[in-house]
């Protein structure tokens, strides 16, 4: 028998936590007919619009944080050195380590996103932002995890059922169409409770597109996956981050999250050095990626981390670098893609457009945005004949642009899902020779992760919660 935890019960406790932390932390004016015991303060007291920041602060925890970092080690871009990181890097990888991302998800947002949808449904704005919260949290779980609770969460069911994954996501989409026409419909306006885009609703519409043809790349769906990119994030200026607040006078307050591990109890734990994703940033190095057109000395000293340090880091982990959740990158490289999927000059010209924004200085910070140190010039179609350039193996110059294309996506990608994503979709797919060759993580591994465990929580007080297959057990949508 399973230990009897009531996830909503939790929920409603968690909800009237952040009721009364809103109230302390912004001051606002209730009804002033409410006497000054805080006992007596109801949801319907409280301005809907103060669930909004507790539902992003929730969901930068399910993108850009313990789960993230772990999904960064089983795609060789991070290395677990000491401590509870080298032994997850070395595959003894826990339930209890999707516990915070978990809880995250379906107390933190979406027991604020539904709120919000319940108490202020004629304010189109705030429940078309919601909607895609709550799309972007509970999708990231069921790409990591497969299937995951969804129709039966929210109400009445204490043990809600795990559906399948690809109902899942196509709920998701679903929702995601919601917010789009609600968003449609809104009025944007200055929102300092919306902390990714202050209320700019058409931001929030080109994300909510890039999760569409996020969750449709990784169903192998290419059409469909272009289509909602063709609607997405168009310019870095749009892209959606988990970006700190914090006063750099003082120690307290929002910091980049990988930062925050290493200046605290992680010093040491956790870097890149080694990783394979820097020995193909690397010009000294015999895997260097780089070419006559591409040089990746700017990138290579922006992602790199020091290990020993949180406040030594002056590149991808300094303490008020944003993290990327849905961004430019994503969307234009699901462009580049997909196009290449059915014509190899619609994927060519996709791929330059994206390597023009990088000889722009994208994606890196002040400190490293040095022009000497970085160049990505247009490919030209010969580069990709047998023999040229990027083809020395003599494969289809079709094939030859898309490992080129997905390579990008490993590089550009590092900070979100995108390559963990990636490595179980093409393995699914059988296309394994697109696949940059990390090596695995141990020497006496055999296999490669397909999937993050479910969350012990849920394991424990869920009586319709399966048995949790393990690592190696592909989802859905990788089989």
């Amino acid at each position: 028998m399973k230990t009897q935890i009531k996830r909503f019960s939790i929920m409603k406790r968690i909800i009237a936590s952040f009721t009364l932390f809103a109230l302390v932390v912004t001051g606002c004016d209730v009804d002033k007919t409410i006497n000054d015991n805080p006992n007596e303060i109801t949801l319907a007291d409280v301005d809907p619009k103060l669930f909004l920041n507790g539902a992003q602060l929730a969901n930068a925890i399910v993108q850009v944080s313990h789960i993230n970092r772990i999904c960064g080690m089983y795609s060789g871009q991070l290395i677990g050195f000491t401590s509870l990181y080298s032994n997850i890097y070395g595959y003894a990888l826990s339930t209890v380590e999707t516990n915070g991302e978990w809880n995250s998800a379906y107390i933190g947002v979406v027991t604020n996103a539904r709120h919000i949808q319940e108490a202020a449904a004629d304010d189109k704005l705030l429940v078309g932002i919601s909607k895609v919260v709550e799309a972007n949290a509970i999708g990231t779980l069921a790409l990591l995890t497969g299937d995951v609770p969804y129709s039966e969460i929210g109400g009445t069911v204490d043990d809600p059922k795990f559906d399948g994954q690809k109902e899942v996501l196509a709920a998701l989409s679903t929702l995601l169409d919601g917010a789009i026409s609600d968003l449609s419909a809104a009025t944007s306006r200055k929102e300092s409770f919306d902390i990714y885009f202050n209320g700019d609703k058409d931001k929030w519409i080109a994300a909510a597109y890039t999760l569409k043809a996020r969750y449709a790349l990784a169903q192998k769906d290419y059409d469909g996956a272009l289509a909602a990119a063709g609607n997405g994030i168009s310019s870095s200026a749009g892209d959606m981050m988990y970006t700190p607040r914090g006063d750099a006078a003082i120690s307290q307050g929002d910091k980049n999250l990988f930062y925050t591990i290493l200046e605290g109890s992680r010093t040491g734990d956790l870097g890149n050095d080694g990783s394979f994703l820097l020995e193909i940033l690397d010009p000294s190095n015999a895997k260097y990626r780089g070419n006559t057109k591409t040089n990746e000395t700017a990138r290579h000293g922006y992602y790199t981390i020091d290990e020993s340090t949180g406040s030594g880091n002056k590149g991808v982990i300094e303490q008020y670098e944003p993290q990327p959740i849905a961004t430019y990158s994503e969307n234009q490289l699901i462009k580049a893609e997909a196009s290449a999927r059915s014509g190899f000059a619609s994927g060519l010209s996709a791929l330059n457009t994206y390597r023009a924004w990088l000889a722009s200085g994208g994606r890196l910070n002040a400190n490293f945005d040095d022009d000497a140190n970085y160049k990505y010039d247009a490919y030209v179609e010969a580069d990709f004949a047998s023999g040229g350039m990027e083809n020395a193996d003599g494969v289809s110059k079709e094939n030859a642009l898309l490992r080129e294309i997905i390579e990008e996506r490993y590089v550009s990608g590092f900070g979100s899902f995108m390559p963990f994503n990636d490595h179980r979709r093409l393995r699914g797919a059988g296309e394994t020779d697109l696949i940059p060759p990390f090596p695995l993580n141990t020497a006496a591994a055999t296999q490669h992760v397909e999937r993050i465990q479910w969350a012990e929580v849920e394991l424990l007080s869920n009586e319709n919660a399966p048995t949790d297959p393990g690592l190696y057990a592909k989802t859905a949508v990788n089989k």
